[in-house]
């Protein structure tokens, strides 16, 4: 185990590098705007169209987590009450996000009336910047997850949230283009919905109370 946390690197454990991958993977697959569009440009268009989309997607999704690794990393060593504000706030958005998830776990999954601005990688990446949400999502899970992160870890952690982001957007697509799939995804989504929004509740809760 000690060699496996050398691997790793300072600052991060196997146990908190699964938490992370699980907890974004729960968040990714809860439909958002991004996932949504990935998903209906998947079924309108087929996978081999859909996937610059779907990469763009992901790499703008990315995006969020540098400027939540790098960027208050930063500005948090210099600004120690901005710590203190942003944790507090990181907290009660995820534990927002949380109560949406579950009030709107029945919802009809509403595809057909989203609308898709294309196929291309440079429109996905534009699409998932255009809301800067992520960003504290990233930030409050970052900082309730690895809560002594510091040094190359965080590049480590960039990386796998890219893997990630790209991993979940490439299968999304694959499987959304089968009208089979599509069908039982919508059926599950309630049930997925409702074990995320606990999950990030609990997370966002102990990023509040934790000293």
């Amino acid at each position: 185990m000690d060699g496996v946390s050398a691997a790793l690197g300072a600052g991060i454990t196997a146990g908190q590098l699964s938490l992370f991958v699980g907890t974004m993977a729960l968040a990714i697959l809860s439909p958002g705007p991004a996932i949504i569009a990935a998903s209906r440009s998947a079924a309108s268009r087929g996978r081999h169209a859909s996937m610059p989309y779907a990469m763009g997607l992901a790499f703008g999704a990315s995006l969020w987590c540098a400027f939540a690794l790098f960027g208050l990393t930063i500005a948090f060593r210099n600004f120690p009450s901005l710590y203190t504000a942003f944790k507090v706030a990181g907290g009660a958005y995820l534990v927002w996000i949380a109560v949406q998830m579950v009030r709107h776990a029945a919802d009809p999954l509403a595809m057909e009336g989203e609308t898709v601005a294309g196929p291309g990688f440079a429109q996905g990446m534009a699409l998932n910047l255009s809301n800067p949400k992520p960003a504290l999502f990233y930030a409050g899970v970052i900082m309730s997850i690895f809560p002594a992160l510091h040094g190359p870890s965080a590049g480590m952690i960039y990386a796998v949230a890219l893997s990630v982001e790209v991993t979940f957007y490439a299968v999304v697509t694959f499987l959304m283009a089968t009208a089979p799939v599509r069908r039982g995804y919508g059926l599950a989504r309630t049930w997925i919905d409702r074990v995320a929004g606990g999950l990030i509740g609990v997370l966002g809760l102990s990023l509040i109370i934790r000293h």
